[in-house]
């Protein structure tokens, strides 16, 4: 199970990351209507996919996938707070939040991976 969440997590955030770094329209929408520059926009695609490169290596290293779990679920929840900063409906925030949910389900699964490597 985890390995088909890792992949599914992976393919999605490179989509996204790749479209927040070329500027397609959907996401430059989504960072005006945020009240974010789109210079951030370009910065958290870079962020992004940073975290898809260490979800490749935790196939290999799961403890990896632990640190790109924690990365993932850090940046998927400042978008959900950006989100409640501009008071948008729940409804905006449901995709953050189910990659919020997964991103934890990863880490929490793998741990015990972390745990043997770093004692």
């Amino acid at each position: 199970m985890t390995l088909v969440l890792q992949g599914i997590l992976a393919v999605l955030f490179l989509s996204v990351s790749l479209q927040k770094i070329v500027g397609h329209p959907l996401q430059v929408d989504i960072f005006k209507n945020l009240k974010l520059p789109q210079w951030f926009r370009v910065v958290t695609g870079w962020v992004e996919l940073a975290g898809v490169v260490g979800l490749v290596i935790g196939f290999w290293l799961p403890w990896v996938l632990v640190i790109a779990g924690l990365w993932f679920g850090v940046t998927m929840l400042v978008g959900m707070m950006a989100h409640i900063r501009v008071k948008d409906p729940f409804s905006q925030s449901i995709p953050a939040f189910v990659l919020l949910v997964i991103s934890i389900t990863l880490t929490t699964l793998n741990f015990s991976e972390f745990q043997v490597v770093f004692s």
